[in-house]
Protein backbone atom coordinates (compact mmCIF):
# COMPACT_ATOMS: atom_id res chain seq x y z
CA UNK A 1 0.00 0.00 0.00
CA UNK A 2 1.23 3.58 -0.97
CA UNK A 3 2.81 5.45 2.35
CA UNK A 4 1.05 7.90 1.32
CA UNK A 5 -2.03 6.41 2.01
CA UNK A 6 -0.89 4.57 4.99
CA UNK A 7 -0.67 8.25 6.73
CA UNK A 8 -3.61 9.38 5.84
CA UNK A 9 -5.12 6.64 7.56
CA UNK A 10 -2.96 6.88 10.59
CA UNK A 11 -3.89 10.55 11.14
CA UNK A 12 -7.85 9.77 10.78
CA UNK A 13 -7.20 6.96 13.71
CA UNK A 14 -5.52 9.62 15.58
CA UNK A 15 -8.67 12.36 14.53
CA UNK A 16 -11.06 9.30 15.73
CA UNK A 17 -9.20 8.77 18.83
CA UNK A 18 -9.14 12.47 19.47
CA UNK A 19 -12.47 12.69 19.74
CA UNK A 20 -13.65 9.85 21.92
CA UNK A 21 -10.93 11.30 24.34
CA UNK A 22 -12.47 14.83 24.04
CA UNK A 23 -15.73 14.08 24.25
CA UNK A 24 -17.72 13.45 27.36
CA UNK A 25 -19.96 10.55 25.36
CA UNK A 26 -19.97 9.11 22.67
CA UNK A 27 -22.88 6.90 21.16
CA UNK A 28 -22.25 4.63 18.36
CA UNK A 29 -25.31 3.63 16.30
CA UNK A 30 -26.75 1.75 13.36
CA UNK A 31 -28.40 3.91 10.72
CA UNK A 32 -29.11 0.83 8.02
CA UNK A 33 -32.77 1.55 6.45
CA UNK A 34 -32.85 5.07 7.27
CA UNK A 35 -33.53 7.66 4.33
CA UNK A 36 -31.02 10.69 3.56
CA UNK A 37 -34.27 12.48 4.62
CA UNK A 38 -34.01 10.69 8.00
CA UNK A 39 -30.63 11.51 8.69
CA UNK A 40 -30.58 15.13 7.71
CA UNK A 41 -33.32 15.42 10.39
CA UNK A 42 -31.47 13.73 12.97
CA UNK A 43 -28.31 15.68 11.73
CA UNK A 44 -29.75 19.05 12.36
CA UNK A 45 -31.30 17.74 16.05
CA UNK A 46 -28.06 16.43 17.11
CA UNK A 47 -26.46 19.78 15.91
CA UNK A 48 -28.94 21.70 18.10
CA UNK A 49 -27.32 20.36 20.95
CA UNK A 50 -23.30 20.74 19.42
CA UNK A 51 -23.54 17.26 18.80
CA UNK A 52 -21.33 15.88 15.95
CA UNK A 53 -22.35 12.63 14.15
CA UNK A 54 -20.09 11.51 12.19
CA UNK A 55 -19.27 8.39 9.65
CA UNK A 56 -16.00 6.09 9.63
CA UNK A 57 -15.21 2.87 8.20
CA UNK A 58 -15.43 0.15 11.11
CA UNK A 59 -12.08 -0.40 10.64
CA UNK A 60 -10.39 2.89 11.16
CA UNK A 61 -12.96 3.06 14.71
CA UNK A 62 -11.32 0.46 16.14
CA UNK A 63 -8.11 1.02 15.49
CA UNK A 64 -9.10 4.14 17.27
CA UNK A 65 -11.13 2.47 20.46
CA UNK A 66 -8.02 -0.17 20.34
CA UNK A 67 -5.31 2.56 21.00
CA UNK A 68 -7.85 4.03 24.23
CA UNK A 69 -8.60 0.61 25.36
CA UNK A 70 -11.75 0.16 24.21
CA UNK A 71 -11.84 -3.23 22.74
CA UNK A 72 -15.75 -3.87 24.09
CA UNK A 73 -16.54 -1.36 20.97
CA UNK A 74 -14.82 -4.26 18.66
CA UNK A 75 -18.21 -6.66 18.70
CA UNK A 76 -20.72 -3.68 17.37
CA UNK A 77 -18.71 -2.41 14.96
CA UNK A 78 -20.43 -4.30 11.79
CA UNK A 79 -22.63 -3.00 9.35
CA UNK A 80 -23.15 0.35 8.60
CA UNK A 81 -22.48 2.57 12.04
CA UNK A 82 -22.06 6.20 12.79
CA UNK A 83 -20.66 8.29 15.93
CA UNK A 84 -22.27 10.95 17.86
CA UNK A 85 -19.51 12.52 19.86
CA UNK A 86 -21.04 15.50 22.31
CA UNK A 87 -18.87 17.39 25.80
CA UNK A 88 -22.56 16.75 27.26
CA UNK A 89 -22.46 13.46 28.47
CA UNK A 90 -26.48 12.90 27.88
CA UNK A 91 -27.52 14.90 24.96
CA UNK A 92 -26.26 12.67 22.29
CA UNK A 93 -27.89 9.80 24.90
CA UNK A 94 -30.69 11.67 24.56
CA UNK A 95 -31.29 12.78 21.25
CA UNK A 96 -30.44 9.17 19.57
CA UNK A 97 -32.57 7.55 21.74
CA UNK A 98 -35.51 9.93 20.84
CA UNK A 99 -34.83 9.84 17.39
CA UNK A 100 -34.93 5.81 17.58
CA UNK A 101 -38.35 5.51 18.91
CA UNK A 102 -39.46 7.25 16.10
CA UNK A 103 -37.03 5.62 13.31
CA UNK A 104 -36.90 1.67 14.59
CA UNK A 105 -34.24 1.90 12.11
CA UNK A 106 -31.92 3.25 13.84
CA UNK A 107 -30.67 0.57 16.53
CA UNK A 108 -28.37 2.35 19.13
CA UNK A 109 -25.37 -0.32 20.01
CA UNK A 110 -22.76 1.08 22.43
CA UNK A 111 -21.00 4.01 23.70
CA UNK A 112 -18.33 5.55 25.71
CA UNK A 113 -19.41 7.47 28.52
CA UNK A 114 -17.01 9.72 30.46
CA UNK A 115 -13.76 6.65 29.77
CA UNK A 116 -16.18 3.75 30.30
CA UNK A 117 -17.42 1.58 27.45
CA UNK A 118 -21.35 1.42 27.96
CA UNK A 119 -24.16 -0.82 26.04
CA UNK A 120 -27.47 0.17 24.61
CA UNK A 121 -28.91 -0.26 27.84
CA UNK A 122 -26.93 1.86 29.98
CA UNK A 123 -27.59 4.94 26.70
CA UNK A 124 -31.07 4.35 27.20
CA UNK A 125 -30.76 5.17 30.75
CA UNK A 126 -28.98 7.80 30.37
CA UNK A 127 -30.96 9.27 27.94
CA UNK A 128 -33.71 9.67 30.42
CA UNK A 129 -31.56 12.48 32.37
CA UNK A 130 -32.21 16.27 31.62
CA UNK A 131 -28.99 17.99 30.05
CA UNK A 132 -26.87 19.93 32.20
CA UNK A 133 -29.04 22.90 32.31
CA UNK A 134 -32.02 21.16 33.64
CA UNK A 135 -29.35 18.84 36.32
CA UNK A 136 -28.01 22.76 37.30
CA UNK A 137 -31.87 24.10 37.74
CA UNK A 138 -32.81 20.76 39.54
CA UNK A 139 -29.76 21.37 42.10
CA UNK A 140 -30.73 25.13 42.32
CA UNK A 141 -34.78 23.99 43.14
CA UNK A 142 -33.12 21.64 45.62
CA UNK A 143 -30.71 24.36 47.01
CA UNK A 144 -33.51 27.02 47.33
CA UNK A 145 -36.51 24.77 48.95
CA UNK A 146 -35.24 24.74 52.27
CA UNK A 147 -34.22 28.45 52.51
CA UNK A 148 -38.13 28.89 51.32
CA UNK A 149 -39.46 26.72 53.44
CA UNK A 150 -37.80 28.64 56.33
CA UNK A 151 -38.62 32.18 54.59
CA UNK A 152 -42.53 30.98 55.03
CA UNK A 153 -42.12 29.51 58.63
CA UNK A 154 -40.63 32.99 59.44
CA UNK A 155 -43.61 34.78 57.82
CA UNK A 156 -45.94 32.71 59.39
CA UNK A 157 -44.79 32.92 62.55
CA UNK A 158 -44.75 37.17 62.31
CA UNK A 159 -47.79 37.08 61.21
CA UNK A 160 -49.04 34.49 63.62
CA UNK A 161 -47.62 36.92 66.48
CA UNK A 162 -48.91 40.58 64.36
CA UNK A 163 -52.18 38.47 64.84
CA UNK A 164 -52.04 38.18 69.07
CA UNK A 165 -51.34 41.68 69.12
CA UNK A 166 -54.23 43.37 67.19
CA UNK A 167 -56.89 41.37 69.02
CA UNK A 168 -55.40 41.79 72.76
Amino acid sequence: MNQRILDEKKVLVETIADKFKNASSSVLVEYRGLSVAEVTELRRALRKENVEFKVYKNSMVERAAQSLGYEELQKDLVGPNAIAFSTDATAPCRILAKFSKDHPKLILKAGVVEGKVVDAETIAELSKLPNKEGMLSMLLGCLQSPVRSFACAVKAVAEAKEGTKVSE
